[in-house]
């Protein structure tokens, strides 16, 4: 599926084109399935967010699939092994990508993002960012776990350092990264407050592992949070919301509580006092990209404990059309999935 133009439905459509070929380093993966992104539908939108980014442009993130080529310097896997991958692929040379941090590669490549993505029948990647999936994990339920868990892990154990016992809020309980979020502590060994808009998203914020879920729109919600807690209130708040959550967030945190900010779709400017941070030892701490150490960590503990997101639907991929309006309406429980 390529993407022309910037708008609705209609700025993407069936086109052939060549297939990848595969450099020293590289793999061709037969796509099984295609996890959608939020980042896909703002790309599809416009304008393009990630650096590099031009039309046309096959759009897709996450995929799961079946190597069909690899590279001559590659020896990680063979064809006929069934992967998922990274899609921040970086340049694999510059002193970024040396140490792992490909988010901040000075020339990144992000499959779907600014080079080819999985919306196809074939995708290229480079061997380094693939791991192979087990076999009792279907293909179906891992190609959910790319972004949502790796980004959930950077925010969760490298930024935020959350330990055993500690208490953990989570905003937009029901999101991709949210429901990661969740599982996560909870394997932590963590407590889970989480916020959701709907019964249906409380009550999947529930099966993933949260302890006490609210409404949105809880009345006095810090209050709530901080007796839920025997008046300690939490030591982690994870907010990828922004400016509408941002003084909930603040009024959830115990004494040094730490605020891991991570987005700002409901706003993106917003005011707090000075005194109030540093007088109760509060730390904001911005996520930043994941790493290619958090990717391969978190799709460890994922295959380990059988973890993955519910999906929401499995669509194919001439319906795609359809599969954007599921996204777009910000209905949806897990991850929307394509099928070629």
């Amino acid at each position: 599926m390529v993407q022309t133009d910037f708008g609705g439905p209609d700025a993407v459509f069936p086109q052939d084109v060549p297939e990848p070929v595969c450099g020293p380093r590289d793999v061709v993966v037969k796509v099984a399935y295609c996890g959608l992104n939020r980042l896909d539908l703002l790309q599809l939108q416009g304008p393009g967010l990630i650096p590099g980014f031009r039309l046309p442009h096959v759009p897709g993130m996450d995929f799961a699939g079946t190597v069909v080529a690899t590279g001559s310097a590659v020896s990680s896997v063979v064809p006929g092994d069934r992967v998922i991958a990274d899609p921040t692929q970086g340049c694999g040379s510059c002193p970024r990508c040396a140490v792992g941090d490909r988010a901040y590669c000075v020339s990144p490549r992000i499959i779907g993002g600014n080079a080819p993505g999985a919306l196809a029948e074939y995708v290229l990647a480079t061997a380094e960012s693939v791991v192979q999936v087990p076999e009792s994990l279907p293909l179906a339920a891992a190609v959910t776990l790319p972004t949502a868990f790796a980004t959930a892990w950077h925010a969760v154990h490298n930024v935020g350092s959350l330990a055993a016992g500690e208490t953990l809020v989570v905003h937009a309980g029901a999101s991709a990264v949210s429901l990661a979020a969740v599982a996560l502590a909870k394997r932590a060994g963590a407590t889970v407050v989480a916020f959701a808009g709907s019964d249906a998203k409380r009550a999947a914020a529930r099966e993933a592992g949260a302890d006490l879920v609210l409404p949105n729109d809880e009345p006095d919600a810090a209050k709530t949070v901080t007796a839920f807690t025997g008046g300690d209130g939490a030591d982690l708040v994870l907010d990828h919301v922004g400016a509408d959550t941002w003084r909930t967030s603040l009024d959830c945190l115990g004494i040094r509580g730490r605020l891991i900010l991570m987005g700002n779709t409901g706003g993106d400017q917003v005011s707090f006092s000075l005194q109030e941070v540093f007088h109760r030892g509060l730390k904001l701490l911005g996520t930043g990209g994941y790493t290619s150490a958090d990717f391969v960590a978190a799709t460890s503990a994922c295959f380990a404990d059988g973890l993955h997101l519910p999906i929401a639907a499995i669509v194919p991929l001439e319906d795609l059309a359809g599969a954007w309006g599921l996204l777009a309406a910000r209905a949806t429980i897990g991850k929307v999935v394509i099928t070629p």
